[in-house]
């Protein structure tokens, strides 16, 4: 199974003998892959290009990929899966509530990346879907594009989100005034290992409240249901996308 070629992938990791070969791997499984030897040259691509993901080695010198990551969820919508040696459920919690999407801990076996690569993508709304699956999610006056991972307010400003947001936001929205608990949830956003961040969950909730409610100290749209779980509290909208 290989990819579009317009899907894209920026790997950055300061350790050539294992970017080369790994950069070679992907490209023969159909991705287009650009490579990035430290953070700062990372920077440099990514503000003239836009990638569909970014793999990302967290122990660089330098700026470290924790630091990389936290600046893409700021400015950028772009997913990030970790690369990294440091495998303990700290360093996975820090990364995945700073915006990354998911963490595989080397030596790891590339088939293995190449399916959790797949699997941020159809998470992310950037894996290749048909026509017929454009839609448009309207909710309270917001609109969500999944295609183009866009979210607008309800003056049509163009409201910018991290990846960990779109998946939350779109998981709610699937599922309208049900109650989802933290499991639920870290299951349709998180995929395997979920249970490891159960905390992260409680994080991303209050950030995306930031971004659509209109005081995020009383929610009214995603609100807490005591001894439950979280429910987006709104009718919500399928239509045909427009370009």
């Amino acid at each position: 199974m290989t990819e579009p070629a317009s899907t894209e992938i920026l790997l950055v990791d300061d350790e050539a003998a294992l970017r080369e070969p790994l950069a070679s791997y992907l490209t023969k499984q159909g991705f287009v892959v650009t490579q990035a030897g430290s953070a700062a040259d990372a920077r440099l691509r990514i503000a003239s290009a836009n990638y569909d993901l970014v793999l990302l080695d967290i122990m660089m010198p330098g700026e470290d990929g924790l630091s990389l990551c936290r600046h893409l969820a700021e400015t950028r919508r772009m997913p990030v899966i970790f690369i990294t040696a440091r495998g303990e459920s700290t360093d996975r919690i820090v990364g995945l509530e700073i915006g990354g999407d998911d963490y595989i801990v080397k030596p790891f076996d590339p088939r293995e990346l190449v399916a959790r690569i797949r699997s941020v993508l159809r998470r992310s709304g950037r894996a290749p879907v048909e026509v017929g699956e454009a839609v448009v999610y309207e909710f309270e006056n917001w609109r969500l594009d999944p295609l183009k991972r866009r979210l607008i307010d309800p003056e049509g400003a163009v409201v910018s989100i991290s990846s960990a947001e779109f998946r939350l936001l779109l998981a709610f929205l699937d599922h309208p005034r049900q109650v989802l608990d933290r499991d639920r949830l870290l299951d349709m956003v998180q995929g395997r290992e979920a249970h490891l961040f159960d905390r992260a969950v409680d994080n991303q909730i209050s950030r995306l409240r930031r971004k659509i409610e209109p005081d995020s100290r009383n929610p009214q749209l995603i609100q807490t249901v005591w001894g439950g779980g979280y429910m987006l509290a709104a009718e919500v909208r399928k239509t045909t996308a427009i370009d």
